[in-house]
C-alpha cells in the first residue's frame, strides 16, 4: 500500500503547487496535477503486453541508448538515431535483413552541435539540428557523417522548447519547427512559436512559414495532394482536459493562435495576456486573425512526430494515412498518452479521425510506463520504427497478414 501511495501523493502535493502557480497568472475553471508515472524497465515480458492491431507484430529494432529521438534512414537502409544528451548519432544496420540492427556505430565529436535532436537525409546529404543552428554534412562511403558545415545559424533559444524537428517538403524546402520560449508569453523573438522554412543548398531564403505554434514537433506532406499537416502542443496548466491537442493544415502566413487562444479559436481568457495591438478583445483577435485546428485530441497526450504512410508492407487501408507519436503527459491525473495513434484521411485528403495503433507503455491503472515515444520512421521497407527515449529501445512494427 505504501508504494501505490507515494507517487498518488507526490502527484497531489505537486499538483496543488501547480493550481497555485497558475492561479497567481490568471483563474482555471479546472483542477490542475502534476504526474509523473514511474518508469520501469523495459522487459521482453513487458514488450509482449504491447497491444497492435491485428497482423501487426512489434519487436525490439535495437537498444541501450541514452536518449534517443529522431530518426532517418539513407538509401542503402542504414538508420540514423540522434542522442540528445550525449551529441551524438548512432548509425544502425541491418545487414541480414532479419528487423533486427546487428551492426551500431556511434558517431559523436561534432564540435560545436550541442543539444542534437532534428535529423533529415536527402541521398547523400545529411542535416542536423540542434537549440540555435542546423547543420549540413555528407554520408560517407561507410555511412559516417563527414563535413559538417553550419547551414542556418543564430536560431532564438530554446527556452521550455529546444527541440528542433526538421524535414524537407514537398516544394524542396527546409522547414524547421522552433517552439515557444515558455507555457504563455508573448514572445519577444518573432522566430519562436512558428514553423521556419530555408533553401537547403545554402540557407538562403529564411522566412516565417507559419506562426502561433507553441510547439508543432509534428508534420509532413500528404503524399497525394501536397499539403502540410501537423500536431501542435496544447498549453500546460489548463486543467486535465484542456487545452486540447492539435491536428492542423499548416499554411504559408497563418497565425494559429498560441498564447492568445487555443483549441477552436477560443480565447484564452485565462491568462493575463491583452488582446494583440488593433483588436479590442481577445475573441475578437482568436476569431478574426487565427486558424483553429482540424481536429482535436486529448489534452496533455504531447504529440511528438507526425508521418504519413506510404509504405508497401501494410494493408491498403493504411496508405496515405498518418501515425502520430504520442510521448505523454506529465500535466494531468490520471496521465494520457504513452502510445502511437493513426490519424485517418479519406480519399480527399481530408483528416476524419484517430484510433489507437500500438498501446500499453502505460500500466492500466496509469501508475507506471516502460516507455516514453517520440521518433518516428516510415522504412524504406514499409516497416514503422519508434524511439523510446526513455529506456533507449528501438522498436519495429511490421505486418504479416494479408491485404
Amino acid at each position: 500500500m505504501v508504494s501505490r501511495m507515494t507517487p498518488l501523493l507526490f502527484s497531489l502535493l505537486l499538483g496543488a503547487f501547480g493550481t497555485l502557480a497558475w492561479a497567481q497568472r490568471g483563474p482555471t475553471t479546472d483542477t490542475v496535477q502534476t504526474f509523473n508515472p514511474e518508469q520501469v524497465d523495459a522487459t521482453q515480458e513487458r514488450i509482449a503486453t504491447l497491444q497492435l492491431p491485428e497482423g501487426f507484430s512489434i519487436a525490439v529494432f535495437a537498444e541501450g541508448f541514452e536518449r534517443p529521438r529522431m530518426l532517418a534512414q539513407a538509401e542503402d537502409g542504414t538508420v540514423y538515431v540522434t542522442l540528445e544528451n550525449t551529441n551524438e548519432v548512432a548509425i544502425l544496420r541491418d545487414t541480414n535483413g532479419d528487423g533486427v540492427a546487428d551492426e551500431t556505430t556511434i558517431q559523436g565529436d561534432f564540435g560545436d552541435v550541442k543539444q542534437l535532436h532534428g535529423v533529415e537525409i536527402d541521398g547523400a546529404t545529411i542535416y542536423l539540428a540542434s537549440v540555435k543552428t542546423v547543420w549540413k554534412g555528407t554520408l560517407g562511403q561507410d555511412g559516417g557523417i563527414e563535413g559538417l558545415e553550419p547551414l542556418v545559424e543564430n536560431m532564438p533559444d530554446g527556452g521550455q522548447h529546444k527541440h528542433r524537428v526538421i524535414a524537407l517538403g514537398a516544394d524542396g524546402m527546409l522547414y524547421i519547427n522552433l517552439g515557444s520560449s515558455c507555457n504563455v508569453c508573448v514572445e519577444t523573438n518573432p522566430e519562436h512559436a512558428t514553423i521556419l522554412r530555408v533553401n537547403p543548398e545554402d540557407g538562403s531564403g529564411r522566412e516565417i512559414f507559419a506562426t502561433g505554434l507553441r510547439n508543432a514537433q509534428g508534420f509532413d506532406w500528404h503524399p497525394v495532394t501536397g499539403e502540410m499537416w501537423g500536431t501542435d502542443h496544447g498549453m500546460d496548466w489548463h486543467g486535465d482536459d484542456s487545452p486540447p491537442e492539435e491536428v492542423n493544415r499548416l499554411e504559408q502566413g497563418n497565425d494559429y493562435g498560441w498564447p492568445y487562444c487555443y483549441g477552436d479559436q477560443q480565447a484564452n481568457l485565462a491568462s493575463p495576456l491583452s488582446a494583440p495591438e488593433g483588436y479590442d478583445t481577445l475573441e475578437q483577435y482568436c476569431r478574426g486573425a487565427t486558424v483553429g485546428p482540424v481536429l482535436e485530441y486529448q489534452a496533455h497526450s504531447a504529440p511528438i512526430l507526425f508521418r504519413f504512410y506510404e509504405g508497401a508492407m501494410f494493408p491498403d487501408t493504411y496508405q496515405n494515412d498518418a501515425f502520430v507519436t504520442m510521448r505523454g503527459s506529465w500535466n494531468r491525473f490520471p496521465p494520457t498518452g504513452y502510445k502511437v495513434v493513426r490519424v485517418m484521411f479519406d480519399d480527399s485528403g481530408e483528416p476524419t479521425g484517430f484510433e489507437d495503433f500500438v498501446t500499453g507503455w502505460l500500466s492500466e491503472d496509469g501508475e507506471s510506463q516502460f516507455g516514453r515515444i517520440s521518433g518516428l520512421l516510415v522504412m524504406n521497407d514499409g516497416s514503422l520504427l519508434i524511439s523510446d527515449d526513455s529506456n533507449g529501445v528501438l522498436y519495429r512494427v511490421s505486418y504479416e497478414g494479408g491485404n
